[in-house]
């Protein structure tokens, strides 16, 4: 089967190897994709596509991936996570600014620790821990170090992903 396209949503922080992400995925029960997935699950579209609006964090690091759902989180919370990450790296690509570490909190969920590296880029450490890590057979807190990231690229990614929030 081919995939599902997933619209939404996304920040997607590191390399193609090691990232976080906050995605808050919407499929539309009118494209091609969905219809053949509902069909081969014998749903109605409608159905197969759900409500939508449920925001997660996805992870991979060393070929390890995994995520988990954030139920009852609205826009505006990833949202401040990303203007935190946005003033920081703003303040540090100022002319004349020293690039120093930061950190930007976003709650008990996600914390991210910036480091830089090189003149235009930082490395991440991002520590993620899901609402019932304690739980049995759950995803448990991860710690996922990014390779270089360059700061204009990450700035356009906020921006993009502000923007489509505000849509």
């Amino acid at each position: 089967m081919s995939p599902v396209p997933v619209g939404g949503p996304a920040l997607f922080i590191g390399t193609d190897t090691a990232y976080v992400a906050l995605v808050r995925p919407e499929l539309d029960p009118d494209d091609p994709g969905v219809r053949h997935a509902a069909e081969q699950a014998g749903v109605d579209p409608a159905e197969f596509a759900g409500p939508g609006g449920v925001w997660a964090v996805m992870t991979e690091t060393e070929g390890e991936g995994g995520g988990f759902e954030l139920p009852g989180v609205r826009d505006a919370e990833p949202a401040r996570f990303a203007e935190l990450l946005r003033a920081e790296l703003a303040a540090a690509s100022v002319p004349g600014a020293t690039p120093g570490p930061f950190t930007v909190d976003g709650g008990a969920v996600l914390r991210l620790d910036a480091r830089p590296a090189g003149e235009a880029a930082y490395t991440y450490t991002a520590h993620v821990t899901p609402p019932d890590a304690d739980a049995p057979d759950t995803y448990g807190p991860r710690t996922v170090e990014t390779g270089p990231v360059p700061t204009a690229e990450l700035l356009a990614d906020l921006d993009a992903f502000l923007g489509s929030l505000d849509s």
